[in-house]
């Protein structure tokens, strides 16, 4: 059965919006724990555009389920990841001007930095994930660089316009899912995905773990955070 991560981060933003002190992105974190997520993620951007440096060490403090921190492979961060020692990183690709991560992390181009960063997280007991394209070259690198997990970056999928792009996108994320698994790496899968488009890839028995934020986040605004976890439970659950 596959388990459900809460990505927070917009919760954050809605508090930076206005500079203020809510709402507070530890609270909804504690609320989807209580309605069953089985971790938690947030993104440490350079910028800070939404995520602080103090919410991550309150939610380390304060989670009792798993923190998956999503960085850029930057100096800085890195040594915030390694003084805080989230249970996981997820290594994604960052450029200030994007509105939201627009693809996959471009493994191949850069995997001696990538090894020498991920033995350095292992060192600290730090479990590390690589968000990817769905893509056996990209796949391949990850194993390489000797990361533990592969996030397959969905993006394409959720944005498939007809449903004939949304099937062949399935397929590559089937095959692709096959393809790490075999690798012995652990397969994730995130971005875009909500409540219409996430339970046929609940049928890929290889993901074992659906990173999801922004749609459940928008839910709970009408609905509240606990309800809105545990709707999109039942689907990933399915």
């Amino acid at each position: 059965m596959a388990r459900l991560s809460v990505n927070v981060d917009h919760v954050a933003t809605v508090r930076q919006a206005r500079r203020a002190t809510e709402p507070d992105p530890v609270a909804a974190a504690l609320l989807a724990e209580l309605a069953g997520a089985h971790g938690i993620i947030v993104h440490l951007r350079e910028d800070r555009r939404h995520i602080q440096d103090r919410d991550l060490r309150v939610l380390r403090q304060t989670l009792k389920t798993q923190l998956n921190l999503e960085m850029a492979a930057l100096e800085e961060i890195i040594t915030i990841a390694l003084e805080v020692r989230p249970d996981m990183v997820t290594f994604v690709p960052e450029r200030r001007q994007e509105l939201t991560t627009e693809g996959g992390l471009q493994v191949a181009g850069q995997v001696p930095y990538l090894k020498q960063v991920i033995a350095g997280m292992k060192e600290k007991g730090i479990r590390v994930s690589l968000f990817v394209d769905p893509e056996e070259e990209s796949i391949a690198a990850a194993s390489e660089c000797k990361a533990q997990v592969v996030e397959l970056h969905t993006g394409s999928y959720a944005e498939a316009e007809s449903g004939v792009r949304r099937e062949k996108e399935l397929e590559r994320i089937a095959h692709a899912a096959k393809f790490a698994a075999q690798l012995q790496l652990e397969v994730h899968a995130g971005h875009g995905l909500d409540y219409r488009n996430v339970l046929p890839l609940t049928q890929i028995r290889e993901i074992q773990e659906f990173s999801i934020g922004h749609s459940i986040i928008a839910r709970a605004v009408l609905v509240g955070m606990e309800r809105a976890v545990r709707e999109m439970l039942e689907l990933v659950r399915a």
